[in-house]
């Protein structure tokens, strides 16, 4: 069913305000000058490696290792991965090579 141009607009509209709206409330709650509760910097500091965590498990976990290609790309891409952060530090590079690589693996190779 094609979406007139209308509704269309009306859409990038919605999603636009919702992204900028939720990027500004922090900045609502949390003026410059106000101390941030603990509760916050604990979650700010947690957050992150809880959410890689799950990105890894999520990424693995269609792996099946008793079956060719016994999850050699996948394999392979982390083992890339995990060398490029710890050489360079750099998320998007690390990530990005990562996914090319996987990507490359499972079309060309296996």
């Amino acid at each position: 069913m094609p979406v007139s141009t209308g509704r269309s607009l009306a859409i990038i509209a919605a999603v636009a305000g919702t992204i900028f709206f939720t990027r500004l409330l922090p900045f609502l709650f949390f003026p410059p000058g106000k101390e941030i509760p603990p509760a916050i910097r604990y979650l700010g500091r947690v957050l992150p490696p809880a959410v890689i965590g799950m990105l890894v498990i999520y990424c693995f976990q269609d792996v099946v290792i008793t079956k060719s290609p016994f999850g050699l790309p996948e394999l392979i891409a982390a083992a890339v991965v995990i060398a490029l952060h710890v050489w360079k530090r750099n998320n998007l590079l690390s990530i990005g090579v990562g996914t090319v690589l996987y990507m490359f693996l499972i079309q060309n190779v296996f």
